[in-house]
């Protein structure tokens, strides 16, 4: 049986999820930002070295894009880590707005 107290455990308990997803995700974020800055530095600083060069703009960013691999996976590993850690804070929200429900239905029905 459902009682108020084990729907306000529930709550108690998702309150702290939600509050170490949202440290979580901040440095997820923080993570992706910085992943992200160098690659785009480590890339431009490669297309710099082909100036001059008689080569076709997508040859030019294809050949920065392959010597920056390492900092592109670490983007994109990054990327997913930031996604996944939204997901998560989504997922808990739906689970306080369940708890929410079930308690305001508990409580109605030992009203009656």
């Amino acid at each position: 049986m459902v009682t108020p107290q084990a729907i306000e455990n529930r709550l108690a308990s998702l309150s702290k999820e939600v509050d170490d997803a949202h440290d979580f995700l901040e440095q997820a974020e923080h993570g992706y930002h910085k992943a992200k800055a160098e690659f785009e530095i480590a890339v431009a600083t490669e297309r710099l070295a082909f100036a001059g060069e008689k080569l076709r703009v997508q040859d030019v960013q294809d050949h920065a894009l392959i010597r920056c691999q390492t900092q592109y996976r670490s983007l994109n590993q990054a990327e997913a880590v930031v996604k996944a850690a939204r997901a998560n804070s989504t997922r808990i929200r739906t689970q306080v707005d369940i708890a929410r429900s079930i308690g305001t239905s508990v409580r109605a029905s030992l009203e009656i």
